[in-house]
């Protein structure tokens, strides 16, 4: 949330007074005035935690999107198909549950391999000399 640092840069930085920055911003001036008092950097919100239909079926479709990413691209099957089999388990989600799982699977393969290479990086050492037997 970047508004109090745009609050913070309109009055500090700017010199725009605290009734013209809750006018612009659309919130009152007494919160204007609570953020510029705070010592917090960035208001904190406690992560929300709710509860899917597709966390029963995590496994199942995490295992089948892996084995799917290992076969050649004509012989994989589809979301939508994937989708179908999960209905078949009992699943009651729609399809873009299905999809946007999928799309977080993928990211975060993607990030567990490029932070896996960042950490794996090998240096050579160059010898100049070569020694003789």
């Amino acid at each position: 949330m970047a508004l109090l640092g745009i609050i913070r840069r309109w009055h500090i930085r700017d010199q725009i007074p605290l009734r013209e920055i809750a006018r612009r911003l659309g919130i009152s001036r007494n919160t204007v005035r609570r953020y510029l008092r705070s010592e917090i950097t960035e208001p904190a919100y406690a992560e929300r935690q709710t509860i899917s239909a597709i966390d029963k079926y995590a496994l199942q479709l995490s295992s089948w999107l892996k084995t799917e990413a290992g076969k050649n691209r004509k012989q994989r099957r589809s979301l939508k198909q994937l989708h179908l089999d999960l209905k078949e388990l009992g699943f009651e989600g729609s399809y873009d549950r299905v999809a946007a799982f999928a799309r977080k699977w993928k990211a975060d393969q993607t990030d567990r391999v490029n932070s896996a290479s960042k950490r794996t990086s090998i240096s050579y050492i160059w010898c100049d000399s070569v020694m003789a037997i």
